[in-house]
């Protein structure tokens, strides 16, 4: 909703009103399911990386270690109880598995949610030659991610093993932007916009579930026959705080005539600004690998409209840097973008299609071995359209 108060007539006063606006808009979709299958033997197993992460963990501790606990439950990794003269270790830390092979692999991901923003702004008129606008954002974030990871091995004593994980996390944000835009002639605008960091607060839930099935193999160390074994881990409750980076952007509108308008814009962002903290957990690896992983990035668009009477035909395209540095995967993500619109004296309406297309690397785990990374990673090609009808009313 727009409300817009300006000065009629004649004035003195460089000042011609003002407008107040309240939007509400959906800014993220997470709304996305893919997956994986591979019919030829991963070059290593999860199993590797628990056994990774488990060693050094006294076996009292263990099964607080999240999944690698929930696998030391199911018997996938064991703890070394005996050294090498045969004498029994005291609270092991040191793990081993029975399972030696190499298996086949799959997943599926889906992942549910959005972010929604309500914004309240204001903007000036000055002369019709000079605008000046700032707005508040109130955020409210919603997302839900679950995760079936599978393994098959023959030849083993473990048939397959099957992993579940829920991740939950809402949480509300707040933002600030401000803009000008200046009118050096009547046709042409000149626009820059500054949206500070958006300073989340947010809740976070976990779960994970380890089945595993073994062929009746007897467990020796434990004189145990294994068949169905399943392990759990702890249900994981945190909140932390999340600081996104600032947005620079800077832009121009060139309008022909009466005939339409030809507009670009470019945003400046520093992804390596994120930023964690948490009093549940310690957040410093994680901000660390943040400043690693990204960097800068610079996102690009140019759009156009062409007016025919009461017609209006749109179209756009965008192209968004990749965050990542020092890698050779190339994530930028390109948008195109068409619409047509309706204008008459108290009604409008427009309809926008929306097709985003990128690719990203989805890593199950990471198991690094003589540098080299031989955890399960699959190429995700993605291809998102949208379409948004938006209907207007003036009075």
């Amino acid at each position: 909703m727009v409300i817009s108060r300006p000065r009629e007539g004649f004035t003195n006063s460089g000042f011609r009103g003002g407008t107040f606006g309240i939007s509400i808009n959906r800014v993220a979709n997470f709304n996305t399911r893919f997956g994986y299958f591979s019919d030829i033997e991963g070059n290593s197993s999860i199993i590797d990386f628990f056994l990774a992460d488990a060693q050094g963990i006294p076996e009292n501790q263990i099964e607080n270690r999240g999944l690698t606990g929930a696998a030391y439950q199911a018997f996938l990794i064991n703890p070394i109880a005996f050294d090498n003269q045969g004498n029994p270790i005291n609270n092991p830390t040191q793990y081993d598995s029975f399972v030696l092979g190499l298996p086949f692999q799959d997943e599926f991901v889906e992942q549910e949610g959005g972010i929604t923003q309500t914004t309240f702004s204001y903007g000036a008129n000055f002369g019709n030659k000079l605008f000046i606008g700032a707005g508040l954002g109130i955020s409210s974030v919603n997302y839900l991610r679950t995760a079936t990871f599978n393994e098959e091995f023959f030849g083993e004593p473990l048939t397959n093993l099957s992993i579940q994980e829920n991740l939950r996390i809402n949480g509300f944000g707040i933002n600030l932007n401000a803009g000008i835009i200046y009118k050096p002639i009547d046709q042409v605008n000149l626009g820059f916009n500054f949206q500070s960091p958006t300073w989340y607060r947010l809740n976070e839930e976990y779960d994970g579930r380890i089945v595993a099935f073994y062929d009746n193999f007897f467990f020796e160390d434990e004189g145990i026959r294994l068949n169905r074994e399943e392990g759990l881990t702890p249900f994981v409750i945190s909140t932390f705080n999340l600081n996104t980076p600032m947005r620079l952007s800077a832009g121009g509108t060139f309008f022909v005539g009466k005939n339409g308008f030809i507009t670009a814009d470019v945003d400046y962002i520093d992804y390596s600004m994120n930023r964690l903290n948490s009093r549940d957990f310690n957040p410093s690896l994680d901000n660390q690998q943040i400043n690693t992983l990204f960097g800068q990035a610079i996102n690009f668009r140019l759009g156009g409209e062409f007016r025919y009477d009461i017609f209006r035909f749109r179209g756009g395209y965008g192209l968004y840097g990749d965050p990542f540095v020092n890698d050779d995967f190339d994530r930028t993500r390109q948008q195109f973008t068409g619409g047509l619109g309706v204008r008459l004296s108290k009604f409008y309406v427009d309809f926008a299609f929306i097709s985003n297309n990128f690719r990203d690397l989805y890593t199950s785990y990471s198991f690094i071995e003589g540098g080299q990374e031989l955890g399960a990673v699959a190429e995700v090609r993605n291809v998102i359209n949208q379409g948004i009808l938006t209907l207007g009313f003036n009075f």
